[in-house]
């Protein structure tokens, strides 16, 4: 047994090392910089719209360096995450939650319009 499956988190069945589980946590924090940023970038007003455009650089610089590091570059910690089936899954993962949500919604709708 591997020292990433020892310090691993057991979502959905499947053991999550610590690292692709950092690799989660920075994508979104990159994608939510950069969609925001914009946003504030767009719509803001003076000083609002400099800290979107600041903001989006952020998660721009963040994502494509951690895009890097972990797609093409040899470095140690970050060469043994495989990225782009993480993030999959990970999207994968957060359909399913969705729609299972989404049903139990509409399932909860109904029965309390109904009665």
């Amino acid at each position: 047994m591997t020292n990433s499956r020892i310090a691993g988190l057991k979502i959905g069945g499947k053991i999550m090392d610590a690292m692709s589980f950092l690799t989660l946590v920075v994508f979104a924090f990159a994608l939510v910089m950069l969609v925001a940023g914009l946003f504030s970038a767009y719509f803001g007003s003076g000083k609002s719209k400099a800290a979107g455009a600041a903001m989006a650089l952020i998660g721009l610089v963040v994502g494509v360096v951690w895009a890097y590091l972990v797609g093409f570059s040899d470095v140690s910690p970050f060469c043994e995450v495989a990225a782009w089936d993480t993030v999959y899954n990970a999207i994968i993962d957060l359909l399913g939650i969705i729609i299972g949500a989404l049903v139990a919604v509409g399932i909860f709708l109904v029965v309390v319009l109904k009665s």
